[in-house]
């Protein structure tokens, strides 16, 4: 789906359309009192690295020029200039903290800044949340600042200049109690978030009919730079879906008909943005490519066998996992709102724990941040309400939700987690090991939240 989420409501376009089993955390080791001093250097290092970004800040702040629209042929070339958000720490400090103590890896740093933290910025965290009119509110303010949001998903009507742009995300990361993952939907083509600002681009199925998987590449590091001049982070694409039938969802928004011209384009595409330094996010497990129906008015139904879905729909999604390239694993993947009975005759994909926990995690192997579609959509709204779909999307084993619009919404979510951990329906051991995953894809990015307690 289009977040795959709907865009906010001010009168959008006709074709802009919205996209929308944790395992037990580990525990913080009680550290000997010798090793006060290291974790002493660490605080240190990371105020710092806070002073650092807040003179980046100002310093970016002046002087940006956008980019023009540029065509194909312009993006075959690597763009390695333009107004960057600089990483709040320096590469030498990032090594110096990782090397700090053995085992201090990506994962041992996201538990030290867990073991810091309240139940309510835990439970923040597990939220990529949209809001509604053009700029920064006093309802956003709420979302990120009073409730802890672990992301922000934006749209075409928000993002309108690049001075704009810049400025809502700088002051959302500004507001924020840990840095945000700043998301859009950005494929190009028929699915595009940032073309006010920087112009229409070709989509998947046009890439793919040009022949050369170096336009993939080239289209992949254009969106990622542009991505990161306005202040984004994070890229909810590439598509990566196998097309079955002419869906009503995928038009123009596959890399070709077969699985392997999808590894091929998908995955150039992929290494290109990864690799220039924005989160990617894979899109839509367990596959849409065989759905006739639109998730937006209600719930498709894919009457394939076990075996034709393991053949086609699955097999990108476990390519770019079990990759020996590390940049073909995605930061994220995205499941989505389908019935696949021959996996689970019960479960919509994205609430099913036979098909988030048992083959995303533990038959594929993805230890990676899992997050859903937009869980107002109507296949899923028409049978639960938003607080009951956030809770059994994490029993199922997804880690961040997308469809909370409002801090009303977002409230109502996060007591309905609470009354799930108090009722036994949800446990504290999947809340932390989903965000531990979530803070350590904010580490491996260079996010690098700066922690309140030191």
């Amino acid at each position: 789906m289009f977040t795959d989420s709907k865009p906010p409501m001010v009168a959008p376009r006709p074709q802009e359309h919205p996209e929308a089993g944790a395992s037990a955390a580990m525990p913080v080791r009680q550290r000997p009192r010798c090793r006060r001093r290291s974790l002493s250097t660490l605080r240190f290092l990371l105020v710092s690295g806070g002073t650092l970004l807040l003179l980046a800040t100002a310093l970016l702040g002046k002087g940006d020029v956008p980019w023009q629209p540029r065509q194909m042929s312009q993006l075959q070339e690597t763009l390695l200039a333009g107004p960057f958000i600089s990483n709040p720490l320096t590469p030498a400090q990032v090594e110096a903290l990782r090397h700090r103590e053995a085992a201090m890896n990506e994962q041992a740093l996201a538990r030290l800044y867990l073991a810091h933290m309240t139940l309510d910025q835990k439970l923040g965290q597990l939220f990529m949340v949209q809001y509604y009119g053009i700029t920064y509110s006093a309802d956003l303010e709420t979302m990120i600042h009073d409730l802890y949001a672990g992301g922000v998903i934006m749209y075409a009507a928000q993002m309108r200049t690049f001075q704009q742009t810049r400025a809502d995300i700088q002051h959302m990361q500004a507001r924020a109690w840990m840095p945000l993952f700043i998301s859009a939907d950005e494929e190009g083509g028929f699915v595009e978030r940032i073309n006010n600002i920087y112009g229409h681009r070709p989509g998947a199925l046009e890439v793919y009919q040009t022949g050369k998987v170096s336009n993939a590449a080239a289209l992949g590091h254009g969106i990622a730079h542009d991505l990161k001049a306005l202040g984004l982070n994070t890229d909810l694409a590439p598509d990566v879906d196998v097309p079955v039938v002419n869906g009503p969802d995928q038009y123009l928004r596959t890399w070709g008909y077969t699985p392997q011209s999808v590894i091929d384009y998908g995955g150039a595409y992929l290494r290109a943005v990864q690799g220039d330094g924005v989160i990617a996010c894979l899109k839509h497990f367990p596959g849409l490519g065989a759905a006739q129906t639109d998730a937006h008015t209600d719930l498709p139904v894919i009457k394939r066998s076990r075996e034709q879905i393991y053949s086609t729909e699955l097999v990108p999604f476990k390519h770019f996992i079990q990759s020996p390239q590390s940049l073909d694993h995605p930061g994220m993947i995205m499941t989505t709102d389908l019935l696949m009975p021959a996996l689970d005759p019960v479960w919509p994909a994205e609430l099913s724990p036979t098909i988030v926990t048992g083959i995303l995690r533990q038959e594929l192997g993805y230890d990676g941040v899992v997050i859903t579609d937009a869980l107002y959509m109507e296949g899923i709204a028409k049978k639960w309400n938003l607080p009951e779909a956030v809770v059994l999307a994490l029993a199922a084993g997804n880690d961040m939700i997308l469809g909370v619009r409002s801090s009303y919404d977002l409230r109502n979510a996060v007591a309905a987690i609470k009354q799930a951990l108090a009722s036994g329906q949800l446990s504290q051991s999947a809340i932390d090991a989903s965000v531990t995953r979530i803070i350590a894809l904010k580490i491996h990015y260079h996010l690098w939240p700066i922690p309140r307690f030191v």
